[in-house]
């Protein structure tokens, strides 16, 4: 394994063991571009834990519940890291909600949500992989864009 050279942070957040190819969908999703502090990202990253992964570093911040819910949805294997003072200070998994609002759009064409102003909602059905049944149409599944 190669050692990487990456930005430390003195107080912030990293998310490690995002899968391979989806910091860029944690960044989105967090609204990263409209942060004013340093980000840093990883990608293809070697991993003990998976074969490729990625990782978020974000200077200054600390994640709500509903950023975290977020993250869970497009990486539930994901891992937060809390840094005070360039220590790890809590460490935690994240975690899928029960009910997930706005996030994913729902891949069913004849959904109301695809055709009206309609704010989506889904119920997690399971956790690994991850299973989502829709509010409006009633449909399951494992394969969802996001919002």
């Amino acid at each position: 394994m190669r050692a990487y050279k990456v930005y430390a942070i003195g107080n912030g957040t990293v998310i490690d063991h995002i899968p391979s190819g989806c910091a860029l969908k944690v960044y989105e999703i967090l609204r990263l571009n409209e942060y004013d502090h340093i980000v840093t990202i990883g990608m293809n990253l070697e991993s003990k834990k998976m074969v490729r992964k990625d990782i978020l570093k974000i200077e200054n911040k600390t994640l709500s519940k509903d950023e975290l819910n977020k993250i869970a949805v497009v990486a539930p294997n994901a891992t937060i890291n809390i840094i005070r003072n360039q220590q790890i200070s809590e460490k935690f998994g994240v975690e899928v909600p029960d009910v997930i609002e706005k996030i994913i759009k729902c891949p069913n064409p004849k959904c109301i949500t695809r055709n009206q102003h309609v704010e989506t909602k889904f119920y997690k059905m399971a956790d690994k992989p991850i299973e989502v049944k829709c509010h409006y149409c009633e449909r399951v599944f494992a394969e969802f864009g996001l919002n």
